[in-house]
């Protein structure tokens, strides 16, 4: 929407985890540093965790996009509330293994002879398990059997787990002791501090060509970090939406106040709820007694409430009028200047 208007040579804030968009902190240069060495050890789990947002599958993709090594053959898990028996038939999918019979001993034969060919061609299997929080302990289990598939003393294939904090508290579990000892290292991504929200900004923007230095003030960037807590997923939200308002109300500097602005419209989106307050089914309806001077003002405050969503969406659409009106000028001068080229042409 916006990218012409800041001269963008594409959206710098999407939510798709991008390698080309990889920002480097210390904590996650370390965990990439964490999952390289563990493709050049060649055996054992590396876990990555971190709360929500912080970066974990855009390390996935970026390791896997840079991967020199002809010889790994690499396939990734995204869906993986399973049991073991769908994780074993998710793994021979993701790797286009032929499963003949449709037993656990059949699955797991055609994996383990797809791995051997890997090895005979001097080739190994690295399987990246992302969201891996929601695995069942029972298919963490299952992927430590797989890690037993070994010829010539070398392990067949290496997995990588990567993770929401709940993970921590999987493999912590008592029962978990024979995974934990194949952990060759582990590391725990954090949000940004408030310097590293800035040049993660500015990474984002210089990779979409952006090469001026006013869009945000220093002002602004830390009230983004204020508003984000330096969480990559909450920042690109934010700041996707900063430069749609400052497109539709032709700005050239995102400030301080517009940053409140618009961190107050996303905070009223989001509520759902005219009044905040919460339903208790428990309670038994009152009669509502009109002339009580309590009702009066719980009314008023309902009703002015209202007013203001009112306000807040009509001024919504306003924008977006002016917008598609912005679109379809901008589409006309277009239109006008190939007409214009074509009759040259002749």
């Amino acid at each position: 929407m916006y990218e012409n208007y800041y001269g963008f040579s594409e959206r710098p804030f999407q939510l798709s985890p991008d390698p080309r968009f990889y920002f480097a902190t210390k904590h996650h240069q370390r965990a990439l540093s964490y999952l390289q060495y563990g493709l050049d050890q060649g055996e054992g789990f590396i876990v990555i965790t971190g709360p929500i947002g912080t970066g974990k599958t855009t390390i996935a993709r970026n390791l896997l996009a840079n991967i020199a090594d002809e010889n790994i053959v690499a396939a990734q898990l995204v869906t993986t509330n399973l049991s073991p028996d769908e994780l074993l038939e998710l793994v021979a999918a993701e790797f286009n293994i032929t499963v003949s019979g449709s037993s656990k001993a059949d699955v797991l034969q055609s994996i383990e002879r797809f791995l051997i060919n890997l090895h005979k061609q001097g080739k190994r299997a690295l399987l990246l398990v992302d969201e891996a929080q929601n695995l069942p302990p029972e298919t963490v289990e299952e992927l430590r059997m797989l890690s037993n598939f070994q010829l010539d003393n070398k392990p067949l294939i290496q997995s990588f787990l990567l993770g929401q904090e709940e993970l921590k508290t999987i493999i912590s579990a008592p029962d978990m002791e024979q995974f934990r000892q194949r952990i060759i290292a582990s590391a725990h991504l954090k949000p940004l501090n408030e310097q590293e929200v800035k040049d993660y900004i500015n990474h984002r923007l210089a990779q979409a060509n952006y090469n001026k230095e006013d869009l945000f003030s220093d002002d602004a960037f830390q009230l983004i970090f204020k508003k984000t807590l330096g969480v990559p997923r909450k920042i690109n939200i934010f700041v996707d939406r900063l430069l749609l308002f400052g497109f539709l109300e032709e700005l050239t500097n995102i400030n301080c106040k517009v940053i409140n602005e618009v961190a107050l419209e996303m905070s009223e989106e989001l509520t759902g709820s005219l009044s905040g307050t919460e339903f208790d089914g428990d309670k038994k309806a009152q009669p509502l007694v009109i002339n009580s001077t309590k009702n009066v003002e719980n009314i008023k405050n309902v009703l002015r409430e209202v007013e203001e969503i009112l306000e807040g969406s009509i001024q919504q659409k306003v924008k977006m009028t002016r917008y598609i009106d912005k679109l379809l000028k901008q589409k006309s001068r277009e239109l006008a200047e190939l007409q214009s080229n074509s009759t040259e042409d002749k």
